[in-house]
């Protein structure tokens, strides 16, 4: 990639975030800021954006659980959507034609069909991102979000190869052989051991998985997909995820800056794509309309409706192949493109707040719920409990084992990821499933027995949040929590938390503590100086 690029891309994405926005919408400016000063795309740009779309999806799949699609809210609730959005697009188009709107009035029934297609996508890129900033990926309605995401990729993975008449070749029937070699594969994370080649064994299974997808006459960014998936169930999974996380993160804005590539749109084009960016609504709407229908609880229906609310790059696929295909004008490439940019931005500024949206509004959107809920969607009391771990990764678990031997059954802990609960839970933990920034979790949980909270979890915002949260109801004991940076727990300290550890100090003032416990033992009391 060249340095003019790096450059623009960097100021651009620091002079957002400074201004308080993901920098993610700096990349698309400054795609399009490279496209207007008349630099054109190169391979090595095509390269970059290509290996981060196949690095997110082998983390996707590093982190699925198959059986989750065959959930109905998922399977039905993305076919309905899609069918759905489809038809309310031909009735729009047809409505603006006989306003005498131009780029609509020469739309045969055919092309608007596909249109509204290529517009019932979600962008796998935009919404995994958004759930990774606020660390969801593995809550309720996150898990809804990306089994939803993955669905409509299924979908169009099919539709390409229906509309393009590449069959694949009779070597994908031996694809269901890769079930039986999930131990090979897994046996190669155990050889890369922790350091540089953990990550470069996922390099190479995310880019081996494409390849041989390819080969077999099927979109390689599947093969991707399967290869996580196989993988999603070994011990170094989640290591393996953490480990190319960054990497994923520098490929993808290859992404974002090919975005701006696509074309400048004249002011006709800026109209009309901003027309069906004002769709975003209703597209919304009929997400979280189904969900609700669906049995889910209208917190979950919510926050998954406002993830999915925007345009895909599977969308400019699709109308790119109708393009060349005659099915559609070169210039509806272009606003659907312009349409899903704005899309992104709109998803990075409102998703972040849709949990205060959320308890702003939760009344109303309760009215839509039924009254039988989900298995999944019941709340769960920790019985006996006066303190309770919120987070079972690695620091929550080392604190609720240190707890426990102190305090016994008195402790309890909670978590998001439904298979680490049920796991820690067969391990004999007190544990239970629930999300912590759910506003009915504390509204309906008996809180009154515990007297300190500890929360083991990554975001800092999340954090701020579940203390805003606990002190809207009332609850009385202690909160500590455990950060990495020494600001994020000054932060943190003015938001009302009781106790907050720094990662690092604490636990060298740990260590030390410890090993010098070593040679007290030995030679009896250590003189101070």
């Amino acid at each position: 990639m060249e340095f003019f690029w790096v450059l623009v891309a960097f100021a651009f994405g620091v002079s957002v975030k400074m201004a308080g926005f993901p920098p993610l919408i700096g990349y698309l400016l400054a795609g399009f800021t490279l496209n207007y000063l008349g630099y054109e795309p190169n391979s090595l740009l095509q390269a970059f954006s290509d290996i981060g779309i196949t690095l997110m999806l082998f983390t996707i799949g590093l982190k699925l659980n198959v059986a989750d699609l065959f959930k109905r809210e998922i399977w039905l609730g993305a076919i309905s959507h899609m069918a759905l959005s489809v038809v309310f697009f031909i009735i729009c188009v047809q409505v603006l034609a006989l306003l005498g709107m131009t780029y609509f009035s020469k739309l045969s029934f055919q092309t608007a069909a596909l249109l509204g297609f290529a517009l019932s996508f979600s962008s796998t890129v935009c919404v995994v991102k958004a759930l990774e900033i606020s660390g969801e990926m593995k809550t309720r309605h996150g898990k809804l979000a990306v089994g939803v995401l993955i669905m409509q990729d299924i979908i169009a993975v099919v539709f390409l190869v229906f509309v393009s008449g590449v069959v694949p070749s009779i070597w994908a029937v031996g694809l269901i052989l890769l079930y039986w070699a999930r131990p090979a594969l897994g046996r190669l994370l155990e050889l890369a051991g922790h350091g540089e080649l953990l990550p470069l064994a996922g390099f190479f299974l995310a880019m081996g998985g494409y390849e041989l997808f390819k080969l077999c006459g099927i979109k390689g960014d599947m093969g991707a997909l399967l290869f996580g998936v196989l993988l999603s169930s070994h011990i170094k999974a989640s290591e393996l995820s953490k480990s190319l996380l960054s990497f994923k993160d520098i490929f993808l804005i290859g992404f974002f800056l090919s975005i701006g590539f696509t074309a400048l749109p004249d002011t006709q084009m800026i109209m009309i794509s901003l027309l069906v960016a004002l769709l975003l609504p209703v597209k919304f709407a009929m997400f979280f309309v189904l969900f609700t229908q669906l049995r889910l609880r209208g917190r979950t229906a919510y926050l998954t409706g406002q993830a999915l609310t925007n345009y895909s790059e599977f969308g400019l696929i699709v109308i790119a192949l109708s393009v060349s295909l005659g099915l559609v004008s070169q210039e509806w490439l272009v606003i659907i493109a312009l349409s899903v940019c704005i899309s992104f931005v709109l998803t990075s500024v409102v998703y972040p707040k849709s949990h205060q949206s959320y308890n702003k509004w939760k009344r109303s959107i309760r009215w839509f719920e039924k009254s039988t809920r989900l298995r999944e969607d019941i709340f769960h009391q920790p019985k006996g409990a006066t303190v309770l771990v919120v987070g079972m990764g690695r620091v929550g678990k080392g604190a609720y084992k240190a707890l426990t031997n102190v305090l016994g059954d008195q402790v309890w802990a909670m978590d998001a990821d439904r298979d680490r609960v049920m796991k820690q839970r067969k391990a004999g933990f007190k544990i239970f499933l629930g999300d912590a920034e759910d506003v009915d979790f504390w509204d309906n949980m008996d809180h009154s027995e515990i007297k300190l909270i500890l929360m083991a979890i990554p975001a800092i915002g999340d954090m701020n949040n579940i203390s805003q949260q606990l002190q809207n109801v009332k609850y009385s004991g202690q909160l500590a929590a455990i950060v990495r940076y020494e600001d994020d727990r000054k932060l943190l300290l003015q938001s009302g938390i009781d106790k907050v550890f720094n990662f690092y100090t604490e636990a060298g003032t740990g260590f030390a503590e410890e090993s010098l416990q070593l040679i007290q033992s030995k030679n009896g009391q250590i003189k101070s100086a």
